[in-house]
């Protein structure tokens, strides 16, 4: 881009992003200019518009009239509002007109949490084969209230995920970390996917592995080995007090939980009629997520196994 033809506020936008810290890269993106464009406004070579006053924006800006009408409040409002859900709100609100926007409505959030300067969090990828593993754990809502019938609504999330293609299933748990509630949980999920993985890895769960104990806790062992024959799985899991070997779960749990709250937010209530209302709204939020891995997840069901068709199923 010609430094000629750089308007004034990217200019301004430039040196704010310089003067909190931003390289000179990071600064030029959030402007909307090359980064050769940032190093010649810095060494004072660049001449505003080639001695000309602009008559006008080069291009119509793309978010005129939503931003300043509805996003900007929006944030105003609830500054945890991400990127993506405004672009999905903008999606569904006026279909065919902004689907272009993403990176402009991501650039222009950016710009406007600057003075946050707050670090995103960094995730690692790991490679799995399909078909190979599938993986359970419990979470909980942090700094979330969820009220049902105006009642703090305490509970735990059941949270399952294909490592391979990603796709995912939760439940909510009334209750602790219990045998039943894994099984329960376990099941659900095999059946909403209509195949199980070769292996099953988890957390040391109590639930699930025999920790240092009396009886109770070697019945509760015995029947996860049962519902896992059961299932041909192979039960896994990470070694004690090395929480991120059980990573493709852990950080799932992030994300999705991320998406819940945003979900939320743009709902402008964490209040709900009933459980299952609430339950309801989680595999809303369930569904769009597996949606965005629907491809892989086709490519995954040819190398699952097959669900037993019996009428047995696992006596706590």
């Amino acid at each position: 881009m010609s430094g000629k033809h750089i308007h004034p506020h990217q200019i301004q936008s430039y040196m704010k992003g310089r003067a909190i810290g931003h390289t000179q890269q990071e600064s030029a993106q959030v402007a909307n200019i090359s980064e050769r464009s940032g190093r010649r406004i810095e060494t004072g070579e660049h001449q505003p518009q080639g001695g000309e006053k602009r008559k006008g924006r080069t291009r119509p800006d793309p978010l005129s009239g939503v931003w300043d009408n509805e996003l900007e409040p929006m944030l105003v409002k609830e500054p945890k509002l991400e990127p993506t859900t405004l672009y999905e709100y903008l999606i569904e609100k006026y279909p065919g007109q902004y689907q272009k926007c993403l990176r402009t409505i991501q650039r222009r959030v950016h710009h406007w949490k600057a003075t946050e300067d707050k670090p995103k969090e960094v995730m690692f990828p790991m490679v799995h084969a399909p078909g190979v593993m599938g993986l359970s754990d419990f979470t909980q809502l942090k700094n979330i209230t969820i009220t049902i019938g105006g009642q703090e609504f305490k509970h735990l999330l059941y949270h399952y995920r294909l490592a391979y293609s990603g796709w995912q299933y939760v439940e909510i748990v009334q209750g602790g970390e219990s045998f039943i509630s894994l099984s329960q949980g376990l099941q659900n999920a095999l059946s909403a996917s209509g195949r199980s993985p070769q292996e099953h890895r988890s957390d040391s769960l109590s639930a699930a592995y025999k920790n240092p104990g009396g009886h109770k806790q070697k019945q509760l062992t015995k029947f996860y080995e049962e519902l896992c024959t059961h299932y041909h799985l192979q039960p896994t899991r990470n070694n004690l007090g090395i929480a991120h070997e059980n990573g493709s779960i852990e950080s799932a749990h992030g994300y999705f939980k991320r998406r819940l709250e945003q979900a939320m937010l743009l709902r402008n209530s964490f209040e709900f009629q009933s459980v299952a209302a609430y339950q309801n709204f989680i595999q809303e939020v369930i569904d769009t997520l597996n949606a965005k891995c629907s491809e892989r997840f086709r490519l995954e069901q040819a190398h699952l196994q097959s669900l037993r068709l019996s009428s047995k199923m696992c006596k706590v």
